[in-house]
C-alpha cells in the first residue's frame, strides 16, 4: 500500500496511518470506560476523541523524527467494555450523588466486580501485545479504568518505575467505596504490583493529607513533585531543564508513562473530569518524556487518560491529547533505540 506520509490520511486509522495492528511495531488500546468519575464526565469518549483528532497531527515531528515509520495502529474498541460500562455507570450514579455506599451494598459490590472484570481482560490484551514485541499505548477512559496495562506491563518488566503526571495524586483507597476508583489507581499499584518498584508523581495540586501520610511511609518508593513547589522553583529561577533532570534521577532504569490530561494546564483540557487550575504547559509535559530519553531511560510503555470531548463535540481536548500521544510514542521509540532519531 502506498503512503505520502504528507498527504491526507486513511480515514478511522490511527495518525491516518496504513498499518494494521499485525504490522504496526505501536499498538493503542481503547478503554471507553468512566464508571467511577466522580465529577465531570465524557472519559469514555476519550479514545474516539483521540482516534479522530489524530488524523490531523503532522507525522513529521520537530524533536523526534518520524515515529510514524515504526507503524502505530489502534485496536478496534472490545464491545464488552462499553457493556460494562453502561452496566457500572448506572450502578454507580446513585453511589457517587450520595457520596458513597456501605460495604456490601449491592449496587457496589456489582461495580468493584465490572472493574475486576474490566482489569482482566485489559491485563490479557496488553500482556499478548507485549509477548509479540508490540510498544503499547493504552487510551483511556478514567484513570482508573487501566490498571490492567499498568499490572502487564509491571509483570513484564520488573523493576520498572512509574512516571506519573497528574492534577491528583490518585492515591486513596477504595474512594466513595469503589475499589478500582479513579481516584485509587495508585493506591491499587502500590498496593498490589511489588514490581513497581517506583513512582513518581509530577504536578499534583489537589492531594488529602491520607495520600500524603501513604507518600511518607512508602519509604522513598513513591515520590511527588507538587506543582506549588515546581512552580515556586521556576519563579525562584530555577530552569525547567533541571527540574526535569532531578525528578528524572530517581526513576529506574525502565520507565513506564502513565499521563492524565488533567496533569496540563486545564486551558488544554477544558472538558476533562476533574479540572484543577495551574498545571504543566504542552512544552514543559513534553519536555519531561524528553528528559527521560535523554537520560538514557528507556520507556516501555504508556497510558492517556481522561480526554474528554466537548459536549456540543468541541475536539480541542481530543486535538491536545493525541498531540501529547504523539509525542510520547515519538520519544518512546527513540528511548527503544538508544535515543536516536529515525
Amino acid at each position: 500500500m502506498s503512503f505520502d506520509p504528507g498527504a491526507p490520511g486513511f480515514p478511522g486509522k490511527a495518525y491516518g496511518l496504513p498499518h494494521s495492528v499485525d504490522e504496526a511495531r505501536v499498538v493503542l488500546v481503547p478503554v471507553p470506560f468512566e464508571a467511577t468519575t466522580s465529577y465531570g464526565g465524557g472519559a469514555a469518549e476519550g479514545p474516539s476523541a483521540v482516534l479522530r483528532a489524530s488524523a490531523q497531527v503532522d507525522l513529521f515531528d520537530l524533536e523526534t523524527g518520524r515515529p510514524y515509520v515504526d507503524g502505530i495502529a489502534m485496536l478496534p474498541e472490545e464491545p464488552r467494555v462499553r457493556v460494562w460500562n453502561a452496566e457500572a455507570k448506572k450502578l454507580a450514579g446513585p453511589i457517587i450523588e450520595a457520596g458513597g455506599a456501605p460495604p456490601g451494598d449491592a449496587g457496589l459490590m456489582r461495580v468493584n466486580a465490572i472493574c475486576e472484570e474490566l482489569n482482566g481482560w485489559l491485563e490479557r490484551t496488553v500482556a499478548r501485545l507485549i509477548a509479540d514485541g508490540k510498544l503499547v499505548a493504552t487510551v483511556g477512559g478514567d484513570h482508573g479504568s487501566i490498571y490492567g496495562a499498568i499490572a502487564a506491563h509491571a509483570h513484564a518488566y520488573p523493576g520498572m518505575g512509574v512516571l506519573h503526571l497528574d492534577a491528583h495524586a490518585d492515591l486513596r483507597d477504595a474512594y466513595e467505596g469503589f475499589t478500582w476508583s479513579h481516584a485509587s489507581i495508585f493506591h491499587n499499584v502500590v498496593r498490589l504490583l511489588p514490581e513497581v518498584s517506583r513512582l513518581v508523581q509530577v504536578g499534583l495540586r489537589d492531594i488529602s493529607e491520607a495520600e500524603l501520610r501513604l507518600v511518607d511511609s512508602s519509604g522513598g518508593r513513591v515520590l511527588i513533585h507538587t506543582d506549588p513547589e515546581l512552580k515556586r522553583r521556576a519563579f525562584e529561577g530555577e530552569p525547567w531543564a533541571r527540574q526535569v533532570d532531578r525528578m528524572v534521577q530517581a526513576l529506574p532504569e525502565q520507565v513506564y508513562l502513565s499521563f492524565d490530561i488533567d496533569g496540563l494546564d486545564p486551558t488544554l483540557c477544558p472538558h476533562t473530569g476533574t479540572p484543577v487550575p495551574g498545571g504543566l504547559s504542552f512544552p514543559e509535559a513534553t519536555a519531561l518524556v524528553a528528559g527521560v530519553v535523554r537520560s538514557g531511560r528507556r520507556i516501555i510503555g504508556m497510558d492517556l487518560d481522561e480526554v474528554a470531548p466537548g459536549p456540543e463535540g468541541d475536539e480541542w481536548d481530543g486535538n491536545v491529547g493525541a498531540r501529547l500521544l504523539y509525542k510520547m510514542i515519538g520519544w518512546a521509540l527513540r528511548s527503544q533505540r538508544g535515543g536516536e532519531g529515525r
